[in-house]
């Protein structure tokens, strides 16, 4: 099995920033894309970013486009989601997630293992 522990939510001002990370652990694989999801009370979870092994490939949702920017430590086994120029329509749980065969999609029905999410809230 794989862990995926998320860490770096709070409470930031809207136009603020934060910088999340997630750490995988347990069960490892020869090369695997890690992401991130988000979901808004209320609201269906959503994609937010992820990223290829080799850090060459990202996909963004259209709504962080230019805001947020997603990276990876292999080392480390560690993903991270820089946030910028917040928004409080960004305020949700944050899932982090992982794709076992290093595969990128929008849909969270196709990533392998996910997290238990941290709060994430933007106040006006």
């Amino acid at each position: 099995q794989v862990q995926l522990v998320e860490s770096g939510g709070g409470l930031v001002q809207a136009g603020g920033s934060l910088r999340l990370s997630c750490a995988a652990s347990g069960r490892t694989f020869s090369n695997y894309a890690m992401g991130w999801f988000r979901q808004a009370p209320g609201k269906e979870r959503e994609f937010v970013a992820a990223i290829k092994w080799s850090g060459g490939t990202t996909l963004f949702a259209d709504s962080v486009k230019g805001r947020f920017t997603i990276s990876r430590d292999n080392a480390k086994n560690a993903v991270y989601l820089q946030m910028n120029s917040l928004k409080p329509e960004d305020t949700a749980i944050y899932y982090c997630v992982l794709n076992k065969l290093n595969r990128i999609y929008y849909s969270p029905a196709l990533y392998d293992y996910w997290g238990q999410g941290t709060q994430v809230t933007v106040s006006s």
